[in-house]
């Protein structure tokens, strides 16, 4: 009897014990799942944050210059390509010409081939085209005027902007304008015009998805780069006050 009831504490004592572990325990499960959760929205967060800057951008744009759909994109940058590198080589009436002259073949050839079809088979199906001939394509006057307001807006802010960097009304932007000016003459001596759309084409559809794959080290060299600058411009403004930019008035 002395033995069981020597036991029964030892026993007890383990079991509180046990049960104080367990008690223990579960405030570290819930703190985990609390950071884990404030994690993920601390990551969307930041994510929406980044993505701001692409919300007046169409979605549809997105996906063909992220490469959502490979067969569609494949489909619009191939057929980009293609005239921009006939344009490249023949004049814009050659292209528009011989552009019109084989879309007009391929519909007149389907149109005759439908026709036959039907006086072979004696059925009475529509035009083949009816579909798109109906389609409505007159663009609404609101969407217009949306966009001649948002086109004026940007050519208003673009003239506001060149004037002060002509009209030297800072002194260190306008020498960056003309340093970048300086750049553009040697870059239009080494390719034309048309060599530039090809690439900034080319750009459009494999910067943004480079970037997103590589987006870590891609910031963490930019931000570096950007230290090592502001330190540089630092320096030169400390040892040149005029350049300093003039703090505006309020």
């Amino acid at each position: 009897m002395a033995d069981l009831l020597g036991d029964f504490p030892r026993n007890s004592e383990q079991g509180y014990s046990d049960d104080f572990e367990k008690v223990d325990k579960i405030p570290e499960q819930d703190e985990a799942i609390t950071t884990t959760s404030f994690t993920g929205e601390e990551a969307e967060e930041d994510r929406y944050e980044s993505d701001t800057w692409l919300k007046n951008v169409d979605p549809r744009v997105l996906d063909l210059v992220y490469w959502r759909d490979v067969k569609t994109t494949g489909v619009v940058f191939g057929s980009m390509m293609f005239i921009l590198l006939s344009l490249s080589c023949f004049s814009v009436l050659s292209v528009l010409a011989y552009l019109s002259l084989a879309v007009i073949t391929v519909t007149l050839s389907f149109r005759i081939y439908k026709n036959v079809l039907q006086a072979v088979q004696k059925s009475g199906d529509p035009h083949p085209f009816r579909v798109y001939l109906d389609m409505d394509i007159d663009v609404p006057e609101d969407k217009a005027q949306m966009a001649l307001k948002n086109i004026t807006r940007h050519v208003n802010n673009t003239s506001r902007e060149l004037r002060r960097l002509f009209l030297i009304e800072d002194l260190v932007d306008s020498l960056k304008f003309g340093l970048l000016l300086w750049v553009l003459t040697y870059i239009g001596a080494w390719f034309n015009g048309m060599t530039l759309i090809i690439l900034a084409v080319v750009s459009v559809f494999t910067l943004p998805k480079f970037y997103e794959t590589y987006k870590v080290q891609i910031d963490n060299y930019f931000n570096m780069i950007c230290c090592q600058v502001d330190g540089v411009m630092k320096q030169v403004q400390t040892k040149l006050p005029f350049l300093k930019k003039k703090e505006k008035a309020q």
